[in-house]
Order: structure tokens, then C-alpha cells, then sequence
């Protein structure tokens, strides 16, 4: 398999689940502002939306869509598991998790990152994100993991989520629950591989 990754964004996600199942995967990373890969190529000849992340299969299938690609990833090893089984009512609250990550925290940030955004606009968006990583730390609550004592694909993306706030001025500190979460993620051993292998740490 063939993961299309650039360091630090939403495809760590897919990544640290791909090292917390065990499976071999080869990183091509691109350039997400030219949309180049490393060799110059087009990545919109090999993906048309030229975003992260994309996994590539074994016999040339292409899955995106992070959310899409981490339950897939988990489906292939149960036993890791990162994914409750499909059709079970833990599926479902973990792919709600998914959706609310993808939808009101990933996309959320979007516009912090743009320069055509006004001020005005970016202050009101950064409200909402802390209105709803204060509801994230709320249903947190004493929980190791978001569903509870074991670690699945949706806490790798809220991690990935939280490693974004420095740069829109934002600080997880604010919330001590999400902090201790952070740093628990941060120290397990496969998430450490999957980040000193985008360079994210020594």
C-alpha cells in the first residue's frame, strides 16, 4: 500500500492508524501547495482533488476521504481494534466522532489558514472552535479515550486536530483534559513512529 501524506496534516491521521494496525505502508509525500510529489509529478494526475490524504492498494485501488480510509484500515486487522465492528452501536458513535472531527474541527480551521479570510471572520471562526473543543473536553470527560478505554481511529484524528492549534493561536492548555489526552496519544510508540516519520519529532 502507498499512503500520500504531507507532514503534519489531516493524512497523519490515516498514518498513525496504519502503524497502530501493524501494516506495511509506503509514504509519498506531496507537496500540497504546488500539489507535486516528490519527483515534480502531477499529484492531480494521481488524485484529482490534489488533497491528503490517499491510500493507494495493492492493486491500484485509490481510497480517500480520511474518515474512509482509517475504518478501512482498521477493518483489515480487528484485532487492533482501532474501529468498534461495523454495525455495532460502538461503530456508529465512533463514526459520529468521524464526522464531527471532519466537519466541525478539521473544516473549522480552514479558513485560519486563509489569507483572503476577513479578521472578522477569522476571530468568529476561531470562537466556534473553541466553543467546540470545550464540548469535546465536556463529553471527554474522565475517559481515556473518546470511546472510552481503547484507542481507535477517531482519537488519532482528534489528536492530529489538536496539533494544529499553536498555529491559529489556540492553546489545548486551555483545556486540561484535552491536554492530558494530547500527551497521553503522544506517547504511545506507534503515534511517535508515525510522527518522526513525517519529521514532526527527533
Amino acid at each position: 500500500m502507498k499512503l500520500y501524506y504531507s507532514p503534519g496534516v489531516c493524512s497523519l491521521s490515516p498514518h498513525i492508524c496504519l502503524r497502530e494496525a501493524g501494516l506495511s505502508v509506503e509514504l509519498v509525500k506531496v507537496d500540497i501547495k504546488a500539489h507535486t510529489l516528490s519527483d515534480g509529478a502531477d499529484y492531480y494526475s494521481v488524485n484529482p482533488h490534489g488533497y491528503v490524504p490517499m491510500l493507494e492498494l495493492d492493486d491500484g485501488e485509490r481510497i480517500t476521504e480520511g474518515p474512509a480510509i482509517v475504518q478501512y484500515v482498521a477493518d483489515q486487522v480487528p484485532e487492533s481494534r482501532l474501529a468498534p465492528p461495523a454495525g455495532s452501536r460502538e461503530r456508529t458513535r465512533m463514526q459520529s466522532w468521524l464526522n464531527f472531527i471532519g466537519t466541525e474541527l478539521h473544516k473549522g480551521y480552514s479558513p485560519l489558514f486563509n489569507p483572503a479570510a476577513g479578521s472578522e471572520f477569522k476571530q468568529w471562526q476561531k470562537q466556534r472552535l473553541t466553543d467546540r473543543y470545550t464540548w469535546v473536553a465536556n463529553e471527554l470527560g474522565g475517559k481515556e479515550y473518546l470511546l472510552g478505554d481503547t484507542f481507535t481511529c477517531a482519537d488519532a484524528y482528534l489528536f492530529t486536530t489538536l496539533g494544529w492549534m499553536g498555529f491559529v493561536g489556540l492553546d489545548v492548555a486551555t483545556w486540561p483534559r484535552l491536554k492530558s489526552y494530547r500527551e497521553r496519544i503522544a506517547a504511545r510508540p506507534r503515534v511517535q513512529d508515525a510522527m518522526r516519520a513525517e519529521g514532526l519529532i527527533k
